[in-house]
């Protein structure tokens, strides 16, 4: 199998209906975003377990786990149906953050971003059993200076859960933000621009792109 930046392969049936994108994922945000693009998709919980470990770099981190997770899905279960996978981090000033362990974490998160800008990481693998193709993408996210009123009122609204660095930007995690240069679905949990670009490099007209 191929595996990393190389775009080349088989060109897809564009005569075939195409397969629905099994998307190997427990995030509510990366199905709202096929959705939104108008990909057919089904879902499939991954059985890879991450592991964050301390000074790894960001982006190896994250493609090394979205290709974990797409290579846990079974085979059998997949039925050739392109396997899709994407993992996220926050990195600020070298430091990763991940998803907080609970509302004294997160606010330490929000204060750790204040004021300052950040790179949102993600890992993305789409795989068939011909090939497999691992991407990433950046963002950068500049936060305004936060008060502890701010850092307390979101907290309190708990959307900070299962997020990496604590807040979410799709919420009221918007006003926490400043700017935004790259990808902004990229922030909310899935780089839409990157995987569009994989689907009609390795799928042409399969999904009625390129």
């Amino acid at each position: 199998m191929a595996c990393g930046g190389d775009l080349g392969g088989a060109e897809a049936d564009v005569s075939a209906p195409a397969p629905p994108l099994l998307l190997a994922s427990t995030s509510p945000q990366r199905p709202a975003i096929l959705a939104q693009l108008g990909l057919p998709f089904e879902l499939v919980a991954p059985s890879f377990e991450e592991h964050d470990v301390e000074g790894a770099d960001p982006v190896t981190l994250v493609r090394g786990h979205a290709l974990g997770k797409a290579r846990s899905v079974p085979v059998e279960l997949a039925a050739g149906r392109p396997v899709l996978a994407v993992d996220t981090t926050v990195v600020c000033a070298g430091r990763l953050l991940g998803k907080p362990g609970g509302p004294e974490e997160a606010a330490a998160m929000l204060e750790t971003l204040s004021g300052r800008a950040h790179q949102v990481v993600s890992g993305l693998c789409l795989r068939t059993p011909a090939w497999e193709v691992v991407e990433h993408e950046v963002t950068r996210v500049s936060f305004r200076r936060l008060t502890p009123r701010d850092v307390a009122s979101y907290v309190a609204t708990g959307e900070w859960e299962g997020r990496a660095g604590g807040y979410a930007i799709q919420g009221r995690g918007a006003s926490l933000v400043e700017r935004i240069d790259g990808d902004y679905l990229n922030v909310v949990g899935l780089p839409a621009a990157l995987l569009v670009r994989l689907l009609v490099a390795r799928l042409p007209g399969a999904y009625g792109l390129g």
